[in-house]
């Protein structure tokens, strides 16, 4: 992956003026005339209605059910005044979106070699957008940065603050800000008492009543989400190529609350969180950029800068499965609560599903549609495996009808993170973008889901 800040913040940039020439001020231009931005082309008298068109297209305004229902675009674009329908400007990303890879052509061959699931089924219906959530990403490659701890309550990154939204409410309030200075309020062993200032958020965890940030310089910051205050603060690591590149949050076979790091430095590393004290630290051969502890506790799937995916023994890190079929670096995982199957997310736009009682080849290839699969969930009652590319898409598939079913949640931009409320009912979706940046939440859908209510 990346292996500096300055290069992953380049790559950002250059995505999101990409996703600019090609959305938002492609839109401008197109409701304007000849604008390739809001100051350009401005000639003749032209302003007024230029500057029309700008407020037409940047208008802030949340989307709900009813009036997406209505025919309002679920991201508030105003396509009705505008020189291009969304079904041409859908057709246009698909032919230009670039995506990343560290192999040439990867996605292109796995197009080739995979056939794409058609989209028939609708497992999560549209609830609310909100545009005064305004997601954020720093490192292009990293997603994990979304989370719901409730049906209604959402925490995430928008640039150097975690943020939380309740839906319930429509309030927002910032949990952390890490524009200054960040320092520990409790005394622990191996603590940075003198705290951080103005780290780099590159990715985020929340679960078990746990915020866990991680930043590019090996920081880890942690806070009780009761907690006023931050709890711990270390440095994983003091290497050049110090990315922390994932967290996952889990409790122990003894129960108690840990979370696996992965880093650029190539080590997965284990800590207590209730001692705050490092347990275990694997190292591998080349960068971690995503763990995650199955179900029973004896396993990680650990991925990174290499084709092959690990399975390695959670209690001394060694390898006891590698697995062949990937053809570019992976950045995502996830396991199955059955803890028999688990996936992977890759760079040549596929996630692969694998089942423990035949690793030798995937139980299933599932493909995106414009580029790497970059975050995935499973829902906690394992009816569904739901995945996110880096831009426009969401997958749902249904694990019962094995794999053979999917929704598909299209839009435009890139996403920050996608994130399932522990009960499943709500699927939340980060939309990073200058202009229509938002936190979409979909609702499980009911059979008898008649009513829009907030309960």
């Amino acid at each position: 992956m990346a292996s500096s800040a300055a290069e992953a913040a380049g790559r950002v940039a250059d995505d999101h003026d990409g996703w600019a020439s090609d959305g938002e001020v492609d839109m401008e231009m197109e409701a304007g005339g000849e604008a390739h931005g809001r100051d350009a082309g401005r000639r003749d008298g032209g302003a007024d209605e230029e500057d029309d068109a700008y407020s037409l297209v940047t208008r802030v305004s949340d989307t709900s059910a009813a009036e997406a229902r209505a025919g309002k675009d679920i991201q508030g674009i105003p396509w009705e005044g505008l020189n291009i329908t969304r079904q041409d400007y859908r057709k246009a990303r698909l032919e230009q979106y670039k995506n990343y890879e560290n192999f040439p052509q990867s996605g292109e061959l796995m197009d080739k070699l995979c056939k794409q699931v058609e989209p028939s089924s609708k497992y999560y219906e549209f609830h609310h957008n909100t545009r005064s959530v305004k997601p954020s990403i720093l490192h292009f490659q990293l997603r994990n940065l979304l989370w719901a701890t409730s049906k209604h309550d959402v925490y995430f990154m928008s640039e150097s603050t975690v943020g939380h939204w309740s839906s319930l409410s429509h309030k927002l309030s910032t949990v952390l800000d890490f524009s200054g200075h960040i320092a520990p309020a409790e005394k622990h062993p191996g603590s940075l008492l003198e705290g951080f200032s103005g780290v780099q958020v590159s990715t985020l965890a929340v679960n078990e009543g746990l915020l866990v940030a991680g930043g590019f310089q090996g920081e880890l910051i942690c806070k009780g989400l009761a907690d006023c205050n931050v709890k711990f603060c270390t440095r994983t690591t003091l290497s050049d190529n110090a990315i922390t590149n994932a967290i996952d949050i889990h409790r122990s076979t003894s129960g108690s609350l840990c979370i696996t790091v992965s880093n650029n430095d190539c080590g997965v590393r284990e800590y207590d969180m209730e001692r705050f004290q490092l347990l275990n630290h694997f190292r591998y051969n080349w960068p971690v950029n995503h763990t995650s502890v199955s179900p029973d506790r004896k396993l990680l799937a650990v991925v990174g800068d290499d084709r092959d995916a690990l399975l390695v023994d959670s209690r001394n890190g060694k390898i006891t499965s590698t697995l062949v079929g990937h053809l570019d670096y992976s950045f995502a995982t996830a396991w199955h609560p059955d803890g028999r199957t688990f996936a992977t997310g890759n760079q040549d736009k596929t996630c692969r599903v694998w089942d423990m009682r035949n690793l030798s080849t995937s139980l299933a290839v599932l493909r995106g549609n414009i580029g790497a699969i970059r975050c995935i969930r499973y829902s906690s009652d394992g009816r569904f495996l739901v995945f996110s590319e880096p831009a426009d898409f969401v997958h749902v598939y249904s694990v019962a009808a094995d794999y053979k079913k999917r929704q598909e949640i299209d839009f435009f931009g890139e996403v920050s993170g996608i994130t399932l409320s522990p009960d499943d009912e709500s699927l939340f979706v980060g939309v990073c973008d200058r202009v229509y940046a938002s936190l979409m939440q979909y609702r499980m859908a009911h059979a008898f889901n008649y009513l829009d209510s907030y309960v």
